[in-house]
């Protein structure tokens, strides 16, 4: 009897210290939950991290403006205003430049390339190094597969038609665009469609056919653009305060980067089976779908030259990090070229 109380208040006292040691942590993220892949991907990361930690880590999703507005959840997290942040490394370009080459590169790799450069080529101990820099580690947690060019008003048959538009644009493409003559500014993808419908910009960029056709733009633009030369993958990241990563055990942090690692299976997957129902939908709806001449593309190319000379001067964390990803890019070629179909 003695041993059978004994053992039922260390029973106890193992729960009690369980129960301390569980953590509730805000993640605040820059997409809704209801948006397509990007959102419900982020709210999927939530739930398997509370589930595979066992509660451990309580992951909340919360909605953007929630806590913070969606685009400063950098700061939230780096001052430990939030716990974590669900974005994509891209949206801080303002604050670290570098951080772009993490998220999308115009003319860039697919996504096996990309991931194969960031876990296998150097690229996710760059990454981390200078996100810590901020007081955030950030884990890459999805990947999209190629992403629509824009949505237009009016046909575009020349660089002369891009001349003074005003375009939503995001990361390394808008300076790009700007290049082209197009007067551009990102915006998060909730406040897209009224400054669409209201003029404030012409034309837009946002995401691939699923998620687009989420947020309504073809009823207001008619023209849809292919390929996504600026965006052939599409990286987005777990955000987690740096000290409260840093007081994790071995363990939580293994469940949380395995959750990461699933996010993005999942997300490959689910992105590529969900795009042709979608342009089917759009299709029906008078959006006329449309693909860039090769001039076109030659000439936004060029224009991708003189912004990677530019950002790479700039910015010495940016030239390291593309030096890094255009060695790797370099020596995958072959493999790609004797490998893949064309």
């Amino acid at each position: 009897m003695k041993r059978l109380i004994a053992s039922s208040v260390l029973a106890v006292s193992v729960g009690l210290c369980g129960a301390a040691q569980a953590e509730t942590w805000n993640m605040q993220s820059t997409y809704p939950g209801s948006l397509t892949q990007l959102g419900t991907l982020g709210k999927r990361i939530a739930e398997q991290v509370t589930l595979v930690t066992d509660g451990k880590v309580e992951l909340v999703f919360q909605e953007p403006g929630a806590l913070v507005p969606a685009l400063e959840v950098f700061d939230a997290v780096a001052s430990g205003a939030v716990e974590a942040g669900w974005s994509t490394p891209g949206y801080w370009a303002g604050k670290v430049p570098s951080l772009q080459l993490f998220a999308a590169v115009p003319f860039g790799p697919q996504a096996g390339e990309y991931l194969a450069w960031i876990k296998f080529g150097g690229g996710k101990e760059l990454f981390e190094e200078i996100y810590h820099k901020y007081g955030i580690h950030g884990i890459h947690c999805g990947i999209i597969a190629p992403e629509a060019s824009g949505w237009f008003k009016k046909e575009i048959n020349s660089p002369a038609d891009l001349q003074g538009l005003k375009m939503r644009f995001f990361g390394l493409g808008a300076k790009v665009m700007e290049k082209m003559g197009v007067s551009t500014q990102l915006l998060a993808g909730g406040d897209i469609f009224p400054a669409l419908e209201l003029g404030t910009i012409d034309a837009t960029e946002f995401s691939m056919p699923a998620i687009d056709l989420n947020l309504g733009f073809y009823q207001v633009a008619k023209y849809y653009y292919f390929p996504g030369w600026h965006q052939q993958s599409t990286l987005f990241d777990l955000m987690i305060n740096l000290d409260l990563w840093e007081s994790l055990d071995e363990v939580t942090k293994a469940q949380i980067e395995a959750v990461c690692d699933a996010g993005i299976t999942y997300g490959l997957a689910e992105g590529e089976a969900i795009q042709f129902a979608a342009l089917e939908e759009l299709e029906s709806k008078g959006v006329n779908i449309r693909q860039w001449s090769p001039e076109m593309l030659a000439a936004l190319e060029a224009a991708w030259d003189e912004v990677i000379a530019e950002q790479v001067a700039a910015d010495a964390d940016f030239a390291r990090a593309w030096e890094s990803l255009s060695a790797f890019r370099d020596r995958y070629k072959r493999w790609k070229e004797l490998g893949y179909l064309n």
